[in-house]
Formats: structure tokens, sequence, C-alpha cells
């Protein structure tokens, strides 16, 4: 009897799922500063004009296309609270300046993807990947991986 896993955002509210992955965060109505994570009290930019009680911030959808700001592999599992695979597999990072916002983004690239296939100024498109699983799910998280 075969089973399928439910599949969970290990991190609730931070990306969206299915087949247009995108960073969730928030934005300022007033000035546009992008949030990642969101922003929930107020604007924190110093120029922003606009009201500073937190209501100008609204739901935002960042670009999921960038490119590569830097990149490092990652070869020692990640101390506790954070949960990695058993055993542990080492992955490659990358830091991608998104398309659109113009801020850096740091995660981790697909699996099958290291730093030798990796370069500076590559363009990267958001997806989304498995970090670790349990009995009850798979607990998943955005990943990079190059545009073909």
């Amino acid at each position: 009897m075969s089973t399928t896993k439910e599949r969970r955002p290990a991190v609730e509210g931070w990306f969206s799922t299915g087949t247009d992955v995108r960073l969730l965060g928030t934005r300022c109505a007033s000035c546009g500063t992008p949030y990642f994570p969101r922003n929930e009290l107020a604007c924190r930019n110093p120029a922003c004009a606009g009201p500073k009680d937190g209501s100008e911030l609204e739901e935002y959808a960042f670009s999921n296309r960038g490119r590569i700001w830097s990149y490092a592999d990652s070869r020692y599992k990640p101390p506790p609270p954070y949960v990695s695979p058993d055993p542990f597999v080492p992955y490659a990072v990358a830091a991608v300046e998104l398309e659109t916002e113009k801020m850096v983004v740091l995660g981790q690239v697909v699996p099958g993807v290291g730093t030798a296939d990796l370069e500076v100024g590559m363009e990267v498109e958001l997806t989304e990947g498995t970090l670790y699983e349990d009995d009850e799910a798979e607990y998943t998280v955005w990943m990079w991986r190059p545009v073909k």
C-alpha cells in the first residue's frame, strides 16, 4: 500500500507553493519599500513620508527571478533548532539579488547543483524543494535553480 505524504512549508507564510513559487512579505504602500521576511509594524525607510503606524503595509509577493550575488557550499549539519535530513547531505546556498526589488535573499540551491555549477551573475529562479521529511509530512522550503 502506497501512501503519499502531505507537503507542508517548513516556515508557514514565507513563500507560496505550487507552480509559481514566490517569497511572501510586505511592502509599504506609501514608498514601495519591500520587506522579507514580512514587516508587521511600520515602514522602516527613513525617507518614507507615509504614516508610521503600520497601516501603510500591504501583502507583497516578490519577483521569482534574480541573479546570483554570492554563493557557498554548506558542508556541515546545522545545529538545533535547525532541522536537516539525516544523514546530512552537503548543499549549495546562494545569495540572490531579486530582479525587481534589487534586494538580496539567501536560499538553498536545488539538489544536484553545486558550487562548481554556479557563477556570480547567473540567472536563477525560485522553486520549491524538500528540506526534510518525518513520518507525517514532507517539509518544503524555497530553493534557487539556474534558469536554462
